[in-house]
């Protein structure tokens, strides 16, 4: 490994040079295939650290699907129902764990994922590297791949698809710093565990939270803690499906969040699963098509001269009432929160988008009213006393 890595350019290609280096020793990565550009490297090594944790702290394999320095998803190897399969389109292929792990993480938005750098807490195999290979991604880190794997991703993109391997056992410096208009900022990295201990202080009358639901509250902190601030994160069953990230106002994290956990749940409905597509749809058409078709501009895909672009026969509209009935099916939902709730509109907008279960780090003077919302709703709600602010 080399200890200097020329990019093509920074964020822009106006901004040049651009490179990656280290001041002492060699980088932890070698580039087995592609050219990793400068934004490509900071979703890598801020995916990297994510599914690291996740494994570490869940004893599973992880995955994320990274967009502009935030998780669009991130998962753990839970199997998958029927339906979860098929909403991922994955229903026609062999899953390992890993394999699992990332149609889970890219299945939650299919559309923010359009595009993603992956991150792989284990060895790539051949099972994920096929998923990989059928979606439209940038890259892949991973400590590892198979030698099948490695040779369906080399031919990606026309060979030109970026896989990195890094080295599992490089730590980091204690101490990071990071320059910002010619001022260097310095402080010392953000090494905080989540696990378990962190969900003891229960404020609200119920103190009850099962073991998946305890899994999946996890499983948003550490979302969090790599996510750009402010930030909220919906989890259910091993998975984000819904992150609300870099938004100025809490309720606005709250309110993003809560509906694209909506979309991930009405994907499901069985008007959605049973739309009659045209053949050989491509599959980003199907998702962008989706989305617009359980969204309030219906009719932007479905009016006379129009859905005969996408179906065989003209689908009913997905009313709004119906679409309340299917949410209101959805419960167990986990939330969590970078920082603590300021206002109790926070938790009754959570509310709508079924989640039972909260890890925030308390400190409001409001956490009163936080609290008496939570207990309307029979909700347990952990203070966490941790901030996860990430920039």
């Amino acid at each position: 490994m080399a200890n200097e890595l020329e990019l093509k350019y920074g964020c822009n290609p106006n901004q040049k040079p651009a490179r990656i280096f280290m001041k002492e020793g060699e980088l932890p990565i070698e580039v087995l295939n592609g050219r990793p550009g400068y934004i490509n490297l900071l979703d890598a090594f801020n995916s990297w650290q994510l599914v690291k944790e996740l494994k570490e702290a869940t004893g599973l394999p992880a995955a994320a699907s990274f967009k502009h320095v935030s998780p669009a998803g991130a998962a753990v190897a839970v199997e998958m129902s029927d339906t979860l399969k098929k909403i991922y389109f994955v229903d026609d292929m062999k899953l390992s764990p890993l394999a699992t792990a990332y149609a889970r993480a890219r299945g939650a938005d299919r559309m923010s994922s359009y595009g993603d750098f992956i991150a792989l807490s284990d060895t790539c195999d051949e099972e994920t590297a096929r998923i990989i290979n059928r979606e439209v991604s940038d890259g892949v880190i991973a400590p590892d791949y198979t030698p099948e794997a490695l040779e369906i991703l080399k031919n990606k993109r026309k060979g030109t698809y970026n896989v990195i391997k890094i080295d599992p056992a490089y730590r980091p410096a204690p101490i990071e710093h990071k320059d910002v208009f010619g001022v260097t900022f310095e402080q010392g990295r953000n090494e905080l565990k989540i696990d378990e201990s962190l969900l003891k202080e229960m404020p609200t009358q119920n103190k009850e939270i099962p073991a998946d639901a305890k899994r999946d509250l996890i499983i948003a902190l550490i979302t969090l803690k790599y996510t750009q601030s402010n930030s909220v994160c919906y989890a259910k069953d091993g998975q984000a499906i819904g992150i609300g990230a870099g938004q100025q106002s809490r309720i606005h994290c709250t309110r993003l969040a809560g509906n694209k956990a909506d979309i991930w749940y009405l994907r499901q409905h069985p008007k959605v699963m049973n739309l009659p597509w045209i053949e050989k749809i491509r599959r980003a058409d199907r998702d962008n098509t989706i989305d617009v078709y359980i969204s309030e501009d219906y009719d932007d895909v479905l009016a006379d001269g129009v859905w005969q672009q996408f179906f065989t026969e003209k689908p009913e509209v997905l009313t709004r009432e119906e679409k309340r009935a299917w949410l209101d099916t959805m419960t167990g939902v986990a939330l969590g929160s970078d920082a603590f709730f300021p206002f109790g509109d926070n938790i009754e907008r959570a509310h709508k988008s079924g989640v039972s279960y909260i890890a925030q780090p308390g400190g409001s003077v409001r956490d009163d009213h936080v609290i008496g919302t939570c207990d309307k709703y029979n909700m347990a709600m952990a203070f966490t006393g941790i901030r996860l602010f990430h920039h």
